[in-house]
């Protein structure tokens, strides 16, 4: 039981750092600020948009600012690395949930195996042999049951950060497809992002 408590503080402290993350990075967002950067990328305002993205704690526009940094070379990739990173960030430990979620149940496997083994010692020995042969399977089905209701309650929040990874990898891959497009309508109008120049501070 010692082992399964252990993996029980663990995944809870992993669950815990997991929703602070998110609830962080959710507090950052500003739809505002994003559609603002967006309408001056479109117009060609260039300078607009870095002033939207330069000193925003936004990941969306953060991941502008990345792109606009490295106009003269290549914002696509450069936009791309940063999501990268920033999606890495948001799977960081959840494979600590994942092995949580296999090794929970067999160690509650291994505990009912071993108590049931321990169990059979009294067979024979005396007249109350079945009552505590009987106490002692009920006891060692603790284990399992322990094992079972810990990989329960970790694979709910573990499929749930996965699903919000997932979201946010669709969404900065729409930002960024968006952006390109953006900049490829101010591109046919003569405003070339490559020649924007990120303003000294």
């Amino acid at each position: 039981m010692w082992p399964m408590l252990a993996l029980f503080f663990l995944a809870f402290t992993v669950i815990l750092d997991r929703a602070i993350w998110w609830m962080r990075l959710r507090s950052r967002i500003n739809a505002s600020r994003q559609e603002q950067a967006r309408d001056a990328l479109g117009r060609g305002e260039f300078a607009s948009a870095w002033q939207c993205c330069a000193n925003d704690a936004d990941p969306f526009l953060e991941n502008l600012r990345n792109g606009m940094s490295h106009a003269g070379t290549s914002p696509l990739a450069a936009m791309q690395l940063h999501a990268s990173n920033l999606l890495e960030k948001s799977e960081e430990r959840l494979w600590v949930l994942s092995t949580v979620i296999t090794l929970a149940p067999l160690l509650g496997l291994l505990g009912t195996v071993v108590g049931i083994m321990g169990s059979f010692q009294f067979v024979g020995n005396d007249q109350l042999a079945v009552t505590k042969v009987s106490g002692g399977i009920a006891e060692a089905l603790i284990a399992t049951a322990c094992g079972l209701g810990i990989a329960i309650l970790c694979l709910l929040p573990f499929n749930f950060f996965r699903k919000k990874t997932a979201m946010l990898r669709g969404k900065l891959e729409y930002w960024i497809n968006h952006s390109e497009l953006l900049a490829g309508a101010a591109k046919s109008h003569g405003h070339h992002l490559s020649e924007f120049k990120v303003p000294a501070n």
